[in-house]
């Protein structure tokens, strides 16, 4: 199903599409390629936080469900290396860093719509050589796929006629019981390590194990706000991988969503700060399958270089059950 959504503040016409498979429906936006809304049979609330207003997705919202990219999470010092030419990107962190690309992010544009059927949809978004300082012509792809019995899957396709930096992830927010917070949820993350931060929140290079530390949830535990505290990215592999399960989220309810991906990291994020209009901190957990932060400054972790003429697939599901 196809509707209108809205306008946005340009005066561009927003359309909410609606996948339904088996007991799930999903609906993803046009603007920032948008997971807006996700339910399913027999529960009465919604799944991941949205709003029904193209204004809070241009405002407070800008990274609820939408599809962040050409790279999502932070770049240290706002520059870095590609095809041997130093790139200077937007400082919009602290005015020294970039996080999730900065104004020149997808997530704040309108992707064109494909194709759409039942379960069934393709955004395609182009973005032009230098914008926000990151080379290449790119043409982005977006498949969304729904699938029975409740299963969403999205797999991302990148392309460039220049060597450029790509690193995309959806940046949903999940409470599985419709409540306040996200308080007594379970979660399990398969990540023996996360990367060590700075206190800007930029990656030194080292790897910390999780072994002994509120961050070890290998095994699961039902986590608090603080407890732990986290802007973290868990560890999956060192590399992507053929995609498999690596976290499990489980409200008090018993409802599970169970993600596999093919990334080899994981970033959480706890909503310590208040994230939808009205509504208090801790309300549901960010929770976003991309490569590690600050990759191309960090030569021991994985690349998210794409070559010329190359295509980088990145695929994403999440299983609720």
């Amino acid at each position: 199903m196809i509707r209108d959504f809205g306008t946005t503040a340009t005066g561009e016409a927003v359309q909410a599409v609606t996948l339904r498979a088996g007991h799930l429906r999903a609906t993803i936006l046009t603007l920032g390629s948008i997971l807006q809304d996700v339910r399913l049979e027999g529960v009465a609330h919604g799944l991941t936080l949205g709003s029904d207003k193209v204004a809070d997705y241009q405002g407070q919202m800008r990274h609820h469900g939408s599809l962040v990219g050409p790279v999502a999470n932070r770049i240290g010092g706002a520059q870095a290396m590609v095809g041997g030419q130093l790139c200077h990107f937007d400082p919009n962190q602290q005015g020294r860093h970039t996080l999730h690309s900065g104004a020149a992010g997808c997530q704040f544009k309108l992707w064109q719509m494909v194709e759409a059927g039942a379960d069934r949809l393709v955004l395609s978004l182009d973005l032009p050589d230098g914008e926000g300082g990151f080379p290449g012509n790119r043409t982005i792809t977006a498949l969304w796929e729904a699938l029975p019995p409740a299963t969403l899957r999205l797999t991302l396709t990148t392309t460039s006629d220049a060597d450029t930096l790509v690193n995309l992830t959806n940046h949903s927010y999940w409470n599985l019981d419709g409540s306040p917070t996200w308080a007594g949820h379970s979660l399990r993350i398969a990540a023996e390590q996360v990367t060590e931060v700075d206190a800007d929140l930029i990656p030194t290079g080292r790897l910390l194990p999780v072994a002994g530390t509120p961050l070890d949830l290998r095994a699961g535990r039902v986590i608090a706000p603080g407890d732990p505290s986290m802007d973290t990215n868990f560890c999956l592999s060192d590399r992507p991988q053929p995609m498999r399960d690596v976290l499990w989220l489980t409200g008090q309810s018993g409802l599970t969503m169970t993600l596999a991906t093919t990334e080899p990291g994981v970033q959480v994020y706890d909503n310590r700060k208040p994230g939808r209009p009205g509504q208090e901190a801790w309300e549901g957990l960010a929770i976003e399958p991309q490569h590690w932060p600050d990759a191309p400054n960090q030569p021991g972790f994985p690349s998210i270089l794409l070559r010329a003429g190359e295509a980088k697939v990145q695929a994403m599901e999440w299983r609720f059950s």
